[in-house]
């Protein structure tokens, strides 16, 4: 594996525990106010967000945009490894 798929590996590693957390913290009250809530909805929403307008929730209550946007951010790491490996 060449160096730039083990960057892309471990960025992509990084911004889906951010995701993830980011998830599992709304479940908690009051933890999207504090500073790490709010340093990982600056960094997270900008991607969430396009996924959030075009799938609805579930029931009202049930958002399943994030899975279906670590789906779409899989895909772009895959190909992007692709990519990188075609070139190089």
């Amino acid at each position: 594996m060449s160096q730039i798929n083990l960057i892309i590996e471990i960025l992509y590693n990084i911004y889906f525990v951010m995701i993830l957390i980011y998830v599992l913290m709304s479940w908690l009250p009051n933890v999207r106010d504090s500073f790490i809530g709010e340093l990982l909805g600056k960094l997270v929403e900008p991607y969430l967000s396009p996924f959030r307008r075009f799938i609805p929730a579930l029931f009202g209550t049930v958002d399943i945009s994030p899975i279906i946007a670590l789906f779409v951010l899989e895909f772009a790491k895959t190909g992007l490894q692709y990519i990188v490996a075609y070139v190089f």
